[in-house]
């Protein structure tokens, strides 16, 4: 198992959420750590609450604006000479039938949550392949392996990742280059606020399962865990982590569990 203590390590959509509490994990033990989203105060809290704010360097980045990426690359790199670990992390929700949603709602889950990945993946992959070693670590959702209604653009762009991801691991094992794909299930943060409707307007409420996940801080403590490891994948939540060997062994038995649920 490899130590992440003392790692100098990229994170993406660390303004709240699953990102700010990764950040304060990593900062108790003393990695080096970039912090990036689009909220530039936010952003400035998070450092603000770090212990070593010293190892503490914020980029702000629209992940969605791909053209930047290479760019915001090159500053990430040149802050501290190094990046062991980019952890790809930002991305947005939805909360809408199929049939309510305007395809500009499914093109914007798209360059959020699988394209803006995919640029920045692609612009250090090179520094990775140089230094002949790198770990991408990239949060998908257990609706990357299994679907749900009223997320099918959200879906979509998450089993793309998973897509993705898994031929860059076997393109780049020579390398040694590590892939680690992070599935959350339903953690306690504001993803279904921000989650976006049929209209591309914000839901701005919470669902229940949501506000009955895990907390951000349980999840990130698994999460280094699965990290150290070099896990392929990890799925991190309660029961609805079923839903992966369900949909593996008993595809029919998951879909009439799914229609049950009252989750929205």
């Amino acid at each position: 198992m490899a130590r992440i203590d003392g790692k100098t390590i990229w994170i993406t959509g660390a303004s709240s959420g699953i990102g700010e509490a990764l950040t304060y994990l990593l900062d108790e033990k003393k990695c080096k750590i970039i912090i990036s989203a689009r909220r530039l105060n936010e952003l400035q809290r998070v450092k603000n609450n770090c212990i070593n704010k010293e190892n503490i360097s914020i980029l702000e980045m629209d992940i969605a604006m791909i053209d930047m990426a290479k760019s915001k690359t090159s500053e990430a790199i040149n802050t501290f000479g190094n990046i062991d670990i980019l952890i790809n992390n930002a991305g947005i929700s939805q909360r809408s039938l199929i049939i309510d949603t305007d395809i500009s709602v499914d093109k914007k889950l798209m360059d959020v949550n699988y394209l803006g990945t995919v640029a920045l993946t692609k612009a250090i992959l090179p520094f990775f392949v140089e230094n002949g070693s790198g770990h991408f670590v990239t949060v998908t959702s257990l609706m990357g392996k299994f679907g749900s209604p009223y997320r099918s653009g959200y879906c979509g762009a998450k089993h793309a990742l998973h897509g993705f991801f898994d031929v860059l691991r076997m393109e780049h094992e020579k390398d040694s280059i590590v892939v680690t794909l992070i599935c959350p299930g339903f953690i306690n943060t504001d993803v279904a606020k921000n989650a976006l409707t049929g209209d591309g307007s914000v839901q701005e409420k919470n669902d229940t399962a949501t506000a009955n996940g895990i907390s951000p801080k349980s999840f990130s403590i698994k999460m280094v865990k699965a990290i150290e490891k070099n896990k392929h994948e990890a799925y991190i939540g309660q029961k609805e982590k079923m839903g992966v060997y369900l949909k593996r062994f008993f595809p029919k038995l998951l879909h009439r569990v799914v229609l049950k649920s009252t989750v929205k």
